[in-house]
């Protein structure tokens, strides 16, 4: 993919930031009311409670985890970070993929069973800490850009110095 122009580029950056910013904060949302659903003495405040992490559920965190997923991806293939050259986008890529398909089949219906239920559910108190500490791991690798050069962008670079280095020799007189 040829890389993005710098305004095309910014633009993107700030939709991945914005969305996964929401997608962080949809999750320690989850986490408030997953904490409050068990440590409530009321039957009905669990039940709201539940009620309120399956509207986040269902219509707002698969949603924005796939624009994250899908921005983090347009941005790594249209700039020199690439998405297999350098671990830390790499692990971001495969991260984002995993918690995507954890929150879409597994924490939906965990949420669907305790509102049925009606009982505290732990899980759903455990299920947004891992994830908000996924995403804060992420978002610190994306700042700190730790590890280096994957594999394959080693290769990707020695066989851009070898274009680079046949290029002939312009001379000016």
């Amino acid at each position: 993919m040829k890389h993005l122009r710098r305004p095309v580029r910014r633009g993107w950056l700030v939709a991945h930031v914005a969305v996964s910013v929401s997608w962080l904060g949809l999750t320690i949302g989850l986490l408030a009311l997953g904490i409050t659903a068990c440590t409530t003495d009321s039957a009905a405040m669990t039940e709201a409670a539940y009620r309120a992490m399956k509207v986040f559920g269902d219509w707002l965190v698969v949603p924005i985890a796939l624009v994250t997923l899908g921005t983090g991806v347009v941005l790594s293939l249209g700039t020199r970070w690439g998405l297999a050259r350098h671990r830390w986008v790499w692990i971001k890529f495969w991260l984002t993929l995993i918690t995507l398909c954890l929150s879409a089949f597994l924490l939906r219906p965990e949420i669907n069973s305790a509102l049925a239920a009606g009982v505290p559910d732990t899980s759903l108190v455990a299920a947004p800490v891992v994830s908000s500490s996924a995403y804060f791991f992420m978002t610190a690798i994306s700042v700190l850009k730790p590890w280096g050069l994957t594999k394959r962008g080693r290769k990707y670079r020695a066989e851009s110095r070898k274009v680079v280095d046949a290029a002939p020799v312009r001379q000016t007189t």
